[in-house]
């Protein structure tokens, strides 16, 4: 039986910016999802403001940022996917205080980030990066001097997440010892040893590799003090946020040759386009490796990322599902058959789902299924009814005091 939903989907306006994979497009075409805008480009400041106020479902990359005041003028708005691993580019905690889930893509770029890693440590260990420099110049540095195989070398991982943990399976697949730290206990896998401290970390590593979100307690973790502690002759690799490292201590350590080389996809400050001119003070060293914050971009990578968050995002519209979100309370229930849907998102506050119960029964409207999902300052609820809804039902549901939003599915 084919599920009439309340708000035709035809109506819904999806739009979806900086060229996300075609795998997201048409995901939401087979759904029923017609009304799709897509662009290749992000939009500036003052064209996202102009039009967010009709757009429903909102998909972005990393050079589109979502601030308090953007989202303020987005009343249509129902959720935002962020078509990569991150969310930081979103202010989250504005989305969630009026009522909109933001979904991302945690796991489905791990591979190909961990690859790109592995790469540039093989070439920095093996000092390719300067050797192809000076090839350029027409200088045969025909050295084996300060080349190294990876076999039997310390790599150390600095965040032991998703990506951490593949770059740990396949350093150890080609015969480097695991070591790893993190601020959470971690279960190892393989061989890979805990450290109890960066310190201990950066102490005995040949190769260090960052794999970290971008928080107060990462902001400048690789510093003059920190980058004191590593090996002499060992190579950085920076393909987790720019704000991470400290470049200017990095130059310093290239300098006097403490480091060997360093790799680094990601930056402070990164060009909104192509047309805009890159900048970093690693770009005169031979040894470094720069590149354009491509670890996850791959194409098997961004075809799983664009099915990954364009599924979410249909499966809040369609059936109020926040599995995967990084700001809401969890829930989901499958989708029903027979009976009416509505969605109460509000704030934590006690007795609000008496008061919504009550909207339904004063109608002698019979709740089928209910469940409810509260963190710290918000509560999510999915109700199923059974009968006829009442014509000024969701008027009743609006004015509950401290209701955020409400939506009737089908």
């Amino acid at each position: 039986m084919e599920k009439k939903y309340s708000f035709d989907k035809k109506n819904i306006k999806v739009l979806l910016l900086e060229g996300v994979h075609q795998s997201a497009v048409t995901l939401f075409h087979q759904s029923g999802y017609t009304n799709v805008e897509y662009l290749k480009t992000a939009l500036d400041n003052d064209e996202l403001l102009a039009r967010i106020a009709d757009i429903h479902i909102l998909g972005i990359r990393s050079r589109t940022t979502l601030t308090n005041e953007i989202l303020q003028k987005a009343s249509r708005l129902i959720a935002v996917g962020c078509f990569s691993i991150g969310t930081n580019q979103v202010d989250v905690q504005s989305a969630k205080q009026l009522g909109i889930p933001v979904f991302n893509a945690p796991f489905s770029n791990t591979r190909s980030v961990a690859e790109l890693v592995i790469a540039e440590t093989i070439m920095l260990m093996r000092e390719v990066p300067a050797k192809n420099a000076a090839a350029h110049r027409g200088e045969w540095l025909k050295l084996s001097s300060n080349s190294y195989e990876v076999r039997g070398k310390n790599l150390g991982i600095i965040g032991y997440g998703h990506i951490g943990s593949q770059v740990s399976i396949l350093a150890e697949a080609l015969g480097m010892n695991v070591f790893y730290y993190d601020i959470e206990k971690k279960l190892s896998l393989g061989k890979a040893t805990s450290c109890s401290s960066l310190e201990e970390l950066l102490k005995l590593s040949d190769a260090v590799t960052l794999h970290v979100p971008e928080t107060f307690q990462t902001k400048n973790m690789i510093t003059h003090a920190t980058l004191s502690l590593m090996k002499k002759g060992s190579v950085l690799i920076n393909a987790s946020r720019g704000s991470v490292v400290d470049y200017d201590a990095v130059v310093h350590y290239l300098t006097n040759e403490s480091l060997t080389g360093v790799a680094a996809d990601v930056f402070p400050v990164e060009p909104a386009s192509a047309a805009e001119k890159f900048q970093t003070v690693l770009q005169s060293f031979d040894n470094v490796i720069l590149t354009p914050h491509i670890g996850g971009n791959t194409i098997e990578a961004q075809e799983n990322i664009g099915a990954e968050v364009a599924e979410k995002l249909i499966r809040y519209s369609d059936n109020g599902s926040t599995i995967g979100a990084v700001n809401f309370p969890q829930i989901s229930l499958s989708p029903n058959q027979n009976q009416q849907r509505f969605l109460h998102i509000h704030k934590n506050m006690p007795g609000i789902l008496k008061e919504i119960n009550h909207v339904f029964t004063s109608k002698d409207i019979n709740i089928a299924a209910q469940y409810l999902q509260t963190d710290p300052e918000i509560g999510y609820v999915i109700i199923d009814t059974e009968g006829a809804t009442s014509t000024n039902l969701m008027s009743e549901l609006k004015d509950i005091p401290n209701t955020i939003k409400t939506r009737m599915l089908y």
